[in-house]
């Protein structure tokens, strides 16, 4: 089955929506006045947290830490924070910095993640988007080539990042983690100290070495999941959280 798609310019992608940024990107987004909240999921490093045919991606992305007396692996997310309308969208949904907006609103409605096929209903975009414009999927296949080199861009993005984004939320202590899955912790830090230590991290040629104080908790949906990575050797947060929260992913 073939995917057609045109934007409509209704501006529902730009609402209500956290946009994955790049290190160069969320700094940028930072000193335009913009907030960036910070993601962080984690698995432990025999790969308990994800499933097997997602692992090589899963780690890929993803920066070896300690946990506890074991290791983990923990991506980090840098996201732009929109509670409403995108901060960059004007009075006829028009972006304000489109020559030069993130990576993944240039890549929407494709997916990032090579494991989550497009599901136009998933979107936000009205049915009559989906029903005009030119084939961009022809038998599973990405028919823009340049589309294409923005997702792998984006997905490179992601591997080179990896340390620089954790020594940046160690500068900020952010150090707690769901396990992949089950959840996602989310900070949202002061936007003066981020910027200062994206700035730090960036000039910054070798990465700060990372002692065991410096490892990663968990947080958790429940005990069975707490039990499970306690046995490994993990750290698991038993205290209610005081800098992020904890977005669960399990259905009530």
């Amino acid at each position: 089955m073939n995917t057609q798609f045109s934007c409509v310019g209704c501006g529902k992608c730009c609402t209500d929506h956290h946009v994955p940024l790049t290190l160069s990107e969320a700094k940028q987004w930072a000193a335009d006045g913009g907030n960036v909240i910070v993601l962080a999921e984690a698995f432990l490093e025999d790969g308990y947290g994800v499933p097997a045919l997602q692992h090589t991606h899963a780690q890929r992305r993803s920066c070896l830490v300690p946990s506890g007396n074991t290791n983990a692996y923990v991506a980090i997310t840098f996201a732009a924070f929109n509670v409403g309308p995108c901060r960059n969208l004007d009075a006829e949904n028009l972006c304000r910095i489109y020559e030069r907006r993130p990576l993944v609103c240039r890549i929407y409605p494709m997916e990032i993640n090579p494991h989550i096929p497009l599901r136009p209903e998933a979107k936000d975009c009205p049915p009559h988007a989906w029903e005009q414009g030119p084939d961009f999927i022809v038998g599973g296949k990405v028919m823009d080539t340049l589309l294409m080199t923005l997702i792998e861009a984006s997905r490179q993005a992601d591997r080179d990042e990896a340390g620089a984004k954790d020594a940046i939320c160690n500068l900020l202590g952010i150090r707690t983690a769901a396990l992949k899955g089950d959840g996602f912790t989310a900070y949202l830090p002061d936007m003066a100290a981020f910027a200062i230590a994206v700035e730090e991290i960036s000039n910054t040629a070798t990465l700060p070495p990372l002692s065991i104080e410096s490892g990663w908790t968990f947080h958790v949906s429940g005990p069975d999941i707490a039990d499970t990575l306690r046995s490994a050797g993990a750290q698991v947060a038993i205290n209610d959280p005081l800098n992020y929260t904890f977005i669960s992913l399990k259905q009530a």
